[in-house]
């Protein structure tokens, strides 16, 4: 039997009603009620690719054995699927346990993801690489020396965007791509400050929507819901700061211009202030040339994103229109096929 991924079973769903089968890990089940006092149950399953929730009714056949299932345990769910405005619906839902073979295989992802995510890895490494500013390249290798298996497993958001494991490094590495090419259309820039930024700017999901070792939920934790990423990412700026400058290293970077102090100044500014308004939760807002930047190259990256999870899962309204994606301002229309000479 074909096994597809959450994924490509949304996109498929997206256009009618499918019968399919997916290796998936059940990271939530919930008891909830309907406004009118309706229980049922809530299952979050997850897989590389992506999550989804399916409501289980308790009049449906298959509740007793949903009530019974474990979070954290891995199955292949095969069911008559649907895509509506409330989300995935599942009906004759089928379950078995999953093989050792085949759990390997799901948390693996498969190999074409893990090159995908190999390469995005690569890209930020790069980067790092080819920073001129020895302080902020030293604290940027200091970083993904450190936490890079907590940084590669991470998710970048909960719902919004790269909402699955390896989201963090993904969003990251498009937000560095984006970020380095507005700056060589802007070369009195600060490129280092800039592509710093980007690498830092939510580095502290590793603690907030983090996943586990063994698994694909994003989890919640104390550290992440009573300080957020912002204010954890600042903290791990100054924890790093304080390994690389050693008495040694300021004095080989007293005579730097612009000044050690500054630089991490200025680099905090961006974590800071990388969500653009108060509202959506920086302390403040950029202001400065690079804190701008990095703003817009972070928006960019989270609302292709949700463009291209738009095409691929939301309802059509029409052959060229899917319905709006959260985050996004309207519904999405198809983009318009690059032209090709000659036809």
């Amino acid at each position: 039997m074909h096994y597809d991924t959450i994924s490509q079973l949304k996109n498929t769903a997206a256009e009618g009603v499918t019968q399919g089968s997916v290796f998936v890990q059940l990271t939530q089940k919930l008891t909830k009620t309907t406004k009118t006092g309706k229980p049922y149950l809530e299952l979050v399953f997850a897989d590389a690719s992506d999550t989804m929730a399916i409501k289980v009714w308790d009049n449906a056949p298959w509740n007793a054995t949903c009530r019974a299932m474990q979070e954290g345990s891995t199955m292949a769910v095969t069911a008559n699927w649907q895509s509506s405005a409330y989300g995935m619906e599942a009906a004759e839902m089928d379950f078995r346990p999953l093989s050792a073979e085949e759990e390997e295989a799901l948390l693996s992802g498969g190999a074409e993801l893990a090159e995908r995510h190999a390469a995005d890895w690569q890209c930020i490494l790069d980067f790092v690489t080819g920073m001129q500013d020895p302080r902020l390249a030293a604290l940027c290798r200091a970083l993904a020396e450190t936490h890079e298996v907590r940084f590669r497993r991470a998710a970048a958001a909960r719902g919004m965007h790269h909402a699955r494991r390896g989201g963090l490094a993904e969003h990251t590495a498009g937000v560095m791509r984006a970020a380095a090419s507005i700056c060589a259309a802007y070369p009195h820039v600060n490129r280092d400050l800039v592509l710093a930024g980007a690498l830092f700017h939510d580095c502290g999901k590793m603690w907030e929507t983090g996943c586990p070792e063994q698994g694909f939920g994003v989890e919640f934790n104390e550290m992440g819901e009573l300080l957020g990423h912002i204010s954890i990412g600042i903290e791990i700026v100054n924890s790093l700061w304080k390994n690389i400058c050693t008495p040694e290293k300021r004095a080989e970077w007293k005579a730097l211009k612009p000044a050690t102090e500054q630089v991490r100044l200025h680099l905090l500014h961006l974590i800071a202030s990388h969500h653009g308004v108060l509202e959506y939760g920086s302390p403040v807002v950029p202001k400065t040339p690079e804190a701008l930047v990095l703003h817009h190259a972070d928006n960019i990256d989270a609302k292709m994103e949700m463009f291209r999870c738009a095409y691929e899962t939301s309802p059509a309204l029409a052959p060229t229109i899917r319905e709006r994606k959260f985050g996004l301002g309207g519904n999405a229309v198809l983009p318009l096929a690059q032209f090709v000479p000659g036809e």
